[in-house]
């Protein structure tokens, strides 16, 4: 537990935000198949993958930050913050939490999400400020490198969550006539292939895209990074592959400093006892980039959570949560959804 001064902050809303990977653009609520095959490639196809290259890295300051918003004066408000965390990838040099008054960090049972929780009052403009200052390393995803898999984690993601399910023969619809190898790698990009196939990236105003359902984009055949990567999620649980699901935000590759328009997800599979990463989406945006982001990831981003249908720590009064990377929270056990970012980024020289 600790008590950290109320500093005054400026949030400007983020009108003309830089855009990358799965940033929404409906409001800051928290919102035939074609038959394929694996390339015939050295890194698709066996059992084992070699390393050409050192990883490229990548420090920098990332600002968590903006005001839950549209509250009375006085409201008390229970807040919830997903906290970026060490992974395989990246590291957390420091952190700096500016909230008002007192806040636990606790672990989320069901994935080991640290979560900040805090309790405020609005203040006169019927806001709650919140910021927390990331200092990080993060490297970029490369296949010969992936996280080892546990038996915990294997058995985790194996299962069904409300919107990414395992009964709805998804496979079927999506891989058509082709039969998935028994190579797990080759499997992967086979159901990878199916995916970007099925799939377009687009987000039309007014859509039911961005809730990561796995069900409506196989119907759809369109959405954001959420919609791409669930689906791909479920076809591989249907096949007893696990796969999960993680989330951050997307940091703009030139170096320097800037806004952050919003969240990114992308996904990992088992294959060799290795998490693989894929980010589907973004290899639909720039089809030059198929062949990377199946296995690999950029530096230019950084993780906050894992995982679907979240109870968080302490437990909201609410139902699971979809997925945590904006704040949650909740007036009189009533969750409240409207508030204002605030997410920077800034390249440590």
């Amino acid at each position: 537990t600790g008590t950290m001064k109320h500093l005054k902050i400026l949030l400007a809303t983020l009108s003309s935000a830089y855009i990358l990977g799965c940033v929404p653009d409906q409001n800051d609520s928290l919102p035939e198949p074609t038959p394929t095959v694996a390339p015939d490639t050295a890194n698709t196809t066996t059992d084992t993958l070699e390393s050409s290259r050192e990883a490229a890295a990548r420090e920098f300051k990332f600002t968590y930050a903006g005001a839950i918003t549209e509250l009375e004066a006085g409201d008390e408000v229970s807040i919830w913050l997903p906290v970026a965390g060490d992974t395989h990838e990246q590291q957390i040099l420091d952190r700096e939490i500016d909230v008002p008054g007192e806040y636990t960090i606790g672990e989320e049972k069901a994935y080991g999400n640290q979560i900040l929780h805090f309790t405020a009052k609005a203040n006169a403009q019927g806001e709650v400020p919140f910021q927390v200052i990331y200092h990080l390393t993060r490297s970029e995803a490369l296949q010969a490198d992936g996280e080892k898999i546990t038996e915990a984690q294997a058995a985790a993601f194996t299962l069904p969550s409300k919107l990414v399910p395992v009964d709805q023969n998804l496979s079927g619809q999506i891989l058509g006539d082709t039969t998935l190898a028994n190579n797990s790698l080759t499997a992967g990009r086979q159901i990878y292939d199916a995916v970007n196939n099925r799939m377009k990236y687009d987000k039309p105003e007014g859509g039911d895209w961005g809730r990561g359902d796995s069900v409506w984009a196989c119907g759809n055949g369109f959405g954001n990074c959420t919609d791409f990567h669930s689906l791909f999620i479920s076809i591989c649980r249907e096949q007893k592959i696990p796969a999960r699901f993680e989330i951050g935000f997307p940091i703009a590759s030139e170096r320097g400093e800037g806004e952050v328009g919003g969240y990114h997800c992308w996904a990992k599979f088992a294959a060799n006892e290795t998490w693989v990463p894929v980010d589907i989406s973004e290899a639909d945006k720039d089809p030059s980039l198929n062949d990377y982001y199946y296995g690999n990831l950029t530096e230019n981003r950084i993780t906050f959570s894992v995982g679907r249908d979240l109870t968080l720590t302490p437990e909201q009064q609410g139902d699971p949560v979809n997925f945590l990377v904006y704040p949650y929270a909740e007036v009189a056990g009533t969750p409240h959804t409207t508030f204002r970012k605030g997410f920077r980024y800034e390249d440590i020289q």
